[in-house]
């Protein structure tokens, strides 16, 4: 079974787990991934801060992540 991410997943979970997804976060405004706050954060935490939809983000990522494996 394919990793997936949740939107209780932290941004450090993501990016350590795939790297190759910072590239989604950082389009949406989340250009501090390596900081130790956002490394703790939850995508849902992270995209309210964005003002972004978490289940869109949520979807958008396990898409790719999809697309990638």
């Amino acid at each position: 079974m394919a990793y997936q991410v949740e939107k209780t997943t932290t941004i450090g979970e993501v990016v350590n787990t795939h790297p190759e997804v910072a590239p989604i976060l950082m389009e949406i405004g989340m250009h501090c991934l390596g900081c130790p706050a956002s490394q703790m954060e939850s995508l849902e935490e992270a995209a309210m801060v964005h003002g972004i939809d978490a289940e869109l983000l949520v979807e958008k990522i396990n898409a790719f992540l999809k697309a990638n494996e």
